[in-house]
Parts: structure tokens; sequence; C-alpha cells
């Protein structure tokens, strides 16, 4: 099991997950340490099986749709009372792992994205009809999950149209249509993904952090390469 999801702080009344990396189908999919998929989760959750409270940790960029509605349903159905924290960003289908919490906690300077799922694919006209059509279930499907956590009073529709559009919501904002407490502004915690060139509305804060992560790996080898030739 991945050091990130080992049990942390475990008593026989709470637990600690975190999900500080990208969101893949299995042990094959994974590029970093920090990935998960739902197989890591399974174990976990059968190693801490009986605990009270499962705290759940979100610093992800998304991943893969399947892989995170797996997640987010192993999640749902446990016993646990869950309270999730997002720590950084929740985003794609990493805020539908959110939305698997009794509660809901973002920072004002934390961030929840919505979009459209996407896909690439290959094929003839009638191939590429299909996946269209597939990708508008997969909508429907998540969108059945924030339905599940929208406020009274919050349409529906404005939802679906904040879907559409790719939205960013800092945790005040998105308080304003989901069940969400927001906590005080935080150090945000530093979050990178191998999904974020994709995004067309990626925030200057989030861009600018993804440079710097980059950056600062690139010193770190051109170090090691340094030291390896003295």
């Amino acid at each position: 099991m991945p050091d990130f999801l080992k049990i942390k702080n475990q008593t026989d009344l709470a637990a600690d997950i975190y999900f500080y990396g990208d969101i893949v189908s299995s042990e094959w999919g994974k590029w970093e340490d920090t990935d998960t998929c739902p197989e890591d989760v399974r174990a976990f959750l059968k190693q801490v099986e009986g605990v009270k409270n499962l705290n759940i940790y979100v610093n992800s960029g998304g991943g893969s749709v399947f892989a995170g509605l797996a997640i987010y349903n192993m999640l749902k159905r446990n016993s646990a009372h869950k309270t999730v924290y997002v720590d950084g960003l929740a985003g794609s289908i990493a805020s539908v792992i959110a939305m698997a919490g009794d509660k809901i906690v973002i920072p004002s300077n934390a961030f929840l994205m919505i979009h459209k799922p996407w896909s690439m694919s290959m094929g003839n006209s009638n191939d590429l009809r299909k996946m269209a059509d597939d990708l508008d279930l997969i909508e429907e499907g998540i969108l059945n999950v924030y339905s599940e956590n929208i406020k009274d009073g919050v349409d529906m529709e404005e939802i679906k149209q904040m879907v559409n559009d790719e939205t960013w919501l800092n945790g005040k904002e998105a308080s304003k249509y989901f069940n969400i407490d927001v906590a005080e502004e935080n150090k945000l915690v530093a979050c990178t993904s191998d999904y974020f060139k994709n995004y067309e509305k990626l925030p200057k804060q989030l861009r600018e952090q993804t440079n710097q992560l980059k950056q600062d790996e690139n010193t770190k080898e051109k170090m090691l390469i340094e030291l390896t030739i003295i």
C-alpha cells in the first residue's frame, strides 16, 4: 500500500486517507507515487474496517472517471462518518470523490473544479458518435452525484451550465451552490497534475505553482547530475 494511503493517526475512532495525486485505473496507470487507484482504496478501507470516523484529504487535479466513480462509491457506502478536507484542489473527478463526505470542508483559498468529462478516441463516425453518447451518460452520472450535494434552492440547470463551462470555485464560491463548510484560509498546498494541460481555465496561482514545481524538479535533477560528475 502506498505511503500516502497508509493508516495515519488511527485509533478505534478515526483514520486518515489522502488523495494527493492523480486518480488512475490500476497500478499500471501510475506515473507518480502519489497516484491512486480503486484497489488502493479498497485495501485501505478493509484495513480500517469498523473505524467510526474517516478523514479524507484531497489535493488532486482529477484523472480516470471510472476509477473516480468507483472510489466515490466505495467511500460513500462505508459506514464511518466521513469528513472531506480539500487542502488545495478537488478538480474534475476528484470533485466527485470529495462529494462522498458527510461533511465537506474547503478553505476559502482552495478550489473545486467541475467540467464535462472528456476522452481521446479513434475510429469511424459511428465509433465517435457512440463515444459522444457514452460521455453524455458519464456526465449524467456525475451530475447525479452533484445533485445529492447541492444546497436547497439551487437550480440543477445552473450546475449543468457550470459543468459545461469548466468552472473553478474557491471555498466561499463553492459554498453558495453545495453543502460545504468554508474553513479559514490556509497556506495553499501545492498541487500538480498531468491533467492540468487539458484545463482551459486553470487559475493563475495553480499554473504558477505547477511551473515552480517543475523548475524545482529540474534544479534537483541538474544538481544530481553535477554531483554524479564530481
